[in-house]
């Protein structure tokens, strides 16, 4: 017996649709966490000497990369 899965088509930020607040900052930030995760990487960096090009600390690069992005602005993470 299948059961009947609803699916229902996304307005375009993940966010929006589970009904954070402040959606279109948190896809923002999203975005340049991803795009800083991915320098780091093409750069082949450790999270070390990431410490050193951004002027943060060990855990908050690792905090960066794994997208948890709670203590971080929209504004730092442009300065990034």
């Amino acid at each position: 017996m299948s059961r009947r899965i609803n699916v229902e088509e996304g307005r375009g930020n993940v966010f929006a649709d589970i009904g954070l607040t402040n959606p279109e900052e948190c896809l923002a930030k999203a975005d340049l966490a991803i795009r800083i995760s991915e320098a780091i990487r093409t750069r082949r960096l450790t999270q070390i000497r990431a410490t050193h090009m951004l002027g943060i600390d060990q855990p908050k690069i690792s905090r960066l990369v794994r997208a948890q992005l709670s203590g971080f602005s929209t504004e730092r993470l442009i300065h990034f």
